[in-house]
């Protein structure tokens, strides 16, 4: 009996024909081995890569995609397939061979051919957008395993609100050792652990090989126990035996904990002399290795050549999810009109009418009222705007919730088993929560939030730096942005993150100067589709100082706050709590007769993507400039020029009240004024 009959009838495997076995026109080795025999050409063609990973988890690729996973190339966005993430990126060519054998149309025997060259589709690590099929950039190891808990808590999250009908899909991830070693595993498979996430399925590569040698040499953990201590439904099998895998996946399906399939392989599988050691990890085989395989394997076809009878075999595997496909667009033709309609705008990504009013509103009363709060605060009371019109937000913190400001009321907790919420508690587990929230991106429907101490943007960093290379609308919200935390001190006072935060491309680094700028900044990190935004906050309080609320001004990235009332002389130019020490610093150079135009700079980013002709104008051509923020002065030479001043940090914070620290590292108004006066 095929070990997925057992399935229900709406699932994958009885959507049409299985194509995993002889039945089918090959075997499911056979079918296998065209996956080692593209990965050995390609990977010999472009005289690098990894081929050891793919000929070793050949066999349960195989099985995955030809009994269980839910999928149809023809329609590649289909909301309702299974998420398959390969966390062990450097394996890419594993992917690239299932998805041209599969039959998604922009995966070639060509691009196969041109692996790991300029232009292609195959880049060395599967890379987001380049081709469809590739659900996520994966290579930084342990990134994918933390996008396919995000990929999975969305599932649960928007099955909850639309049911089961419209969603009801798998994640599944192939991890290596190198994953499991990898310190985010620990916390993304905790969370996964404790929500109960019970369509996550990763396949463990068990190889017990890595670069350097046999995993004995660095690691004598036992993943199982590791596993099952987190709550996880675990299993061990052969990862070569078909019958024993499809097994272990259909137990999985039915459990109800997240699931670790423990899968023995040989890495580099067929290759004569280097199958089973590191030799086959990490470079291409050569060409006697490669002959000696494909004798070994049984394999006499030219490279790149898969016989028409195993093709087609693997064709027909791919085109098994067009039943399930077509049933599923009659469920959502079927649902009735309010909910198809708010389906189809949540999963293209698009804003709801009316969303931005709540925020015009805040801007308006922020005007009227002048309040002096924290941006943190005033994030807080955005959020409060946005919420009851944005059903698709989904917010956290990583155990800092009354500190990040990131809960408001109306939201409910995200909990084990309990997916109708709309705020997850992450507990210390930045890095899980961005790699999650990255997976909540990717997987469509949901526009996640996440917060902790900006400081903390360290165990983020590679999360945040894969969602602006993925182009995703994710939203970090960093408090605690400087000195004016106070007393915790220099382990949590930021100096160096803003300009390190401001090295990320397609990333914008926000630090709004009052509540009408964080409105603002709200505004254009919902809005912008193709990057993540990074939001720093205030921890002290800071007064209102913008007085229009009509143009989104912030967008622009920089304009001029306060003019001067004479030809100007000087630019004050100032981010964050520091515009207040800017607009100070005017009134006292404007008693000493010094004409200065004060420019808030909320996002470098924004700001350089302006036309030039706006960028001078708002600086001014001929004065001096001054830069002023309570952080390092790395990349204000770009702003204030050769000849300008800094006014700001040179070296680690110490613990003091704000106040105390603001004057000790003469972050001041007299400050400015002393440093425009040396200079004019």
């Amino acid at each position: 009996m095929d070990a997925a009959s057992s399935i229900p009838a709406n699932t994958p495997a009885n959507s049409g024909k299985s194509g995993s076995g002889p039945s089918d026109g090959a075997s499911p080795k056979e079918m296998a081995d065209a996956i080692r025999a593209l990965t050995m050409d390609a990977i010999e063609a472009a005289k690098n890569g990894h081929p050891g990973m793919p000929m070793g988890m050949a066999d349960v690729a195989t099985v995955l995609f030809t009994r269980f996973l839910k999928f149809d190339p023809a329609r590649p966005e289909w909301p309702d397939r299974d998420r398959f993430v390969l966390s062990a990126g450097h394996g890419s060519m594993l992917l690239y061979s299932l998805l041209y054998l599969t039959g998604y149309a922009d995966m070639t025997l060509d691009e196969l051919r041109n692996l790991r060259q300029l232009g292609s589709r195959t880049a060395g690590h599967p890379e987001y957008g380049q081709a469809t099929g590739i659900e996520t950039t994966t290579g930084p190891l342990g990134q994918g395993l933390g996008n396919a808990v995000g990929m999975a808590l969305a599932e649960r999250l928007l099955a909850a609100h639309f049911g089961n009908k419209l969603v009801d899909h798998y994640t599944y991830a192939i991890a290596g050792d190198g994953c499991l070693m990898e310190g985010i595993s620990h916390e993304a498979a905790s969370l996964a652990g404790h929500l109960g996430l019970g369509k996550l399925i990763v396949l463990f590569d068990d190889n017990g090989i890595s670069i350097d040698g046999p995993t004995t040499l660095t690691v004598s953990d036992d993943q199982q126990a590791r596993f099952t201590a987190y709550g996880w439904h675990v299993q061990a099998v052969d990862g070569h035996d078909p019958e024993a895998i499809a097994a272990a996946i259909t137990a999985a399906r039915n459990a109800t904990q997240p699931s670790l399939i423990a899968c023995k392989t040989i890495i580099g599988l067929g290759a004569p002399t280097k199958a089973g050691t590191s030799k086959a990890h990490g470079a291409a085989l050569g060409a006697d290795e490669v002959a000696g395989a494909r004798e070994k394997l049984g394999w006499p076809h030219a490279p790149f050549v898969v016989p028409d009878n195993i093709l087609g075999a693997w064709r027909r595997a791919g085109s098994r999810g067009a039943t399930a496909a077509t049933a599923w667009e009659k469920n959502l033709s079927d649902s009735d009109g309010k909910t198809r309609a708010e389906f189809q705008r949540r999963i293209a990504g698009e804003l709801p009418k009316g969303w931005t009013e709540g925020l015009a509103e805040l801007k308006r009363t922020a005007i009227s009222e002048s309040p002096k709060i924290a941006t943190r605060v005033a994030s807080q009371r955005a959020l409060e705007a946005l919420v009851p019109h944005l059903p698709e937000l989904l917010g956290g913190s990583a155990d800092l919730t009354g500190s990040n400001n990131t809960l408001v009321a109306g939201q409910r907790a995200v909990g084990p088993g309990e997916f109708a919420g709309s705020y997850v508690y992450y507990g210390v587990r930045e890095h899980a929560m961005a790699a999650a929230m990255n997976g909540l991106a990717l997987h469509g429907g949901v526009i996640p939030y996440g917060g902790t101490f900006l400081v903390f943007t360290d165990y983020c960093r590679p999360s945040i730096r894969l969602a602006a290379l993925m182009h995703q609308r994710v939203v970090y919200v960093m408090t605690h942005d400087s000195i004016g935390l106070g007393e915790d001190g220099p382990t949590h006072q930021p100096v160096e993150h803003l300009a390190a935060l401001r090295a990320i491309p397609n990333l914008n680094l926000f630090r709004p100067a009052d509540t009408v700028e964080t409105a603002e900044c709200w505004e254009v990190a919902i809005t912008t589709r193709d990057r993540p935004s990074v939001l720093a906050l205030t921890r002290q309080a800071t007064p209102n100082i913008r007085q229009e609320s009509g143009e989104n001004l912030s967008a622009y990235g920089g304009y001029i706050m306060r003019a001067a009332d004479n030809p100007r002389q000087v630019t004050l130019i100032a981010s964050g709590s520091e515009v207040a020490i800017a607009i100070a610093a005017q009134t006292l150079l404007a008693a000493d007769g010094i004409a200065a135009v004060v420019v808030s700079l909320p996002c470098w980013q924004l700001f350089q993507a302006q036309p030039a002709h706006y960028r001078d104008e708002v600086l001014g051509l001929g004065p001096l400039r001054v830069g002023i923020e309570a952080a390092g002065a790395f990349g204000w030479d770009t702003w204030i020029g050769p000849d300008g001043a800094f006014v700001g940090m040179n070296g680690f914070g110490a613990s003091a009240p704000a106040e105390r620290l603001y004057e000790h590292f003469k972050i001041t108004p007299q400050a400015v004024v002393d440093a425009v006066k040396a200079r004019l």
